[in-house]
């Protein structure tokens, strides 16, 4: 499981310039996309369950943009799978996609925790 495409806020860092100022902004940044925590995906989750697909495609959308800057390719690739299958009403790769997703997001959470304990405590929370 190669850590960079789980999370990874360097070539972010390398565009502001990388240094003490970056690291602050960089870790507001990171702190304001994992703030909802798992809230998107529950809602999304409610959403799917009671039919309201599009609703949940909108959902997983916005959750891709906002971690997706933060260099998560995989969680970025498991999104758009499953926004796929929701256009597509496959029903039957919903939930195996839902999950694959889930098991994503929690690691690009866990690996965002890491980040912002070692580089902006402050905001690790």
């Amino acid at each position: 499981m190669s850590e960079v495409s789980i999370f990874s806020v360097d070539t972010l860092l390398k565009y502001m310039g990388d240094d003490d100022k970056a690291r602050a902004m960089v870790g507001k940044i990171v702190a304001d996309a994992c703030a909802p925590a798992m809230q998107p995906l529950l809602l999304a989750g409610t959403a799917i369950r009671e039919g309201r697909l599009t609703d949940a495609g909108k959902i997983l959308h916005t959750l891709r943009g906002a971690i997706g800057t933060l260099g998560a390719k995989r969680l970025v690739s498991a999104s758009l799978a499953l926004e796929q299958a929701l256009l597509g009403q496959q029903q039957n790769q919903i939930p195996i996609l839902f999950a694959q997703l889930e098991a994503e997001y929690r690691l690009v959470l866990q690996a965002a925790h890491n980040w912002l304990r070692q580089n902006a405590p402050d905001l690790a929370g």
